[in-house]
């Protein structure tokens, strides 16, 4: 039996197709697949309702990873629309494919965010704490809701709620490198918000982790154990590059600039990963500190 990715040409979803053994990649744009992926099977798939249930032959788990990326773009009524879309409806056809489906698969690994739970301060968030009530909190909400519902047809599903992730050939970490670089990175807004992060190779491994440990269900907090605020995060940073960190961004002009996606970077998410470490999972990288130096 085979695994499939959606959204395998992103950046998770090429560092994760590397640990797979030959994973069919699935996505709209087949040429650009199989230019990145010149030796997996390719299917195509865009996430519309019209897509043949043979799509999903011989599949045993399947990595949905495939939506809209919040960090390109400026928001407007068009690119939210997008965001949403993609993920909700674009996981609802796949759960209706897997309804469909005369093999269906085992498992089903879906993306989520920390942005569940909404900007909540320094409250200590676990897989267990509410959803918030934002624009980003209730897509995610929304989008688990459909991954959840293929358990009504005998498949396994695990929700994995990504921070943000730090890699060091793309992700999070390349846009915020240039400033730093040029001597002129700092703090965002009050500096006090929390950010929950993850090293990519941490990622990718919760998420075999999750393929192969069976007793695994429901949400999973894809984050390092140890959260940091966006002034810490500056500081190790700027320690790693021995750049200094000097000229703080004011919460009002990241408004002007980015509009409505500035409070995703002003907002605060504590998130612990509960779940994993109750599982005892053995993080490479627990600290941002042995992160950055890694990456960088």
């Amino acid at each position: 039996m085979k695994t499939l990715i959606t959204g395998g040409t992103g950046f998770v979803g090429q560092h994760l197709a590397n640990k797979l053994s030959q994973p069919i990649i699935a996505g709209r744009n087949t040429a650009k697949i199989k230019h990145l992926f010149a030796d997996n099977e390719v299917r195509k798939w865009d996430g519309s309702q019209n897509a043949d249930p043979s799509f999903l032959d011989g599949v045993d788990t399947i990595y949905h990873l495939a939506g809209e990326s919040i960090f390109h773009g400026r928001w407007n009524t068009e690119k939210k629309n997008r965001i949403r879309t993609s993920r909700v409806e674009g996981t609802r056809h796949l759960v209706d494919l897997i309804a469909k489906s005369k093999n269906r698969p085992t498992t089903l690994i879906s993306s989520s965010a920390v942005g569940y739970y909404g900007s909540r301060k320094d409250e200590m968030l676990t897989e267990r704490s509410a959803s918030g009530d934002d624009f980003l909190a209730k897509v995610c909400r929304d989008w688990e809701k459909e991954a959840l519902r293929a358990e009504e047809y005998g498949v396994r599903v695990v929700t994995i709620r990504t921070g943000v992730v730090l890699g060091d050939n793309g992700g999070a970490l390349a846009q915020m490198l240039l400033p730093f670089k040029f001597g002129l990175g700092g703090r965002l807004g009050s500096g006090r918000q929390y950010m929950s992060w993850i090293h990519i190779d941490d990622l990718t491994r919760i998420m075999l982790y999750a393929k192969d440990n069976t007793s695994l269900r429901g949400p999973v907090n894809a984050v390092a154990p140890y959260p940091v605020s966006n002034r810490e995060f500056t500081h190790a940073l700027a320690t790693v590059l021995h750049r200094p960190a000097f000229l703080p961004v004011p919460g009002f002009a990241l408004k002007i600039v980015l509009g409505e996606f500035a409070d995703v970077l002003l907002g605060s998410q504590r998130a612990i990963p509960e779940v994993l470490q109750q599982a005892d999972y053995p993080y490479s990288f627990p600290k941002i500190e042995e992160a950055l130096k890694n990456l960088l």
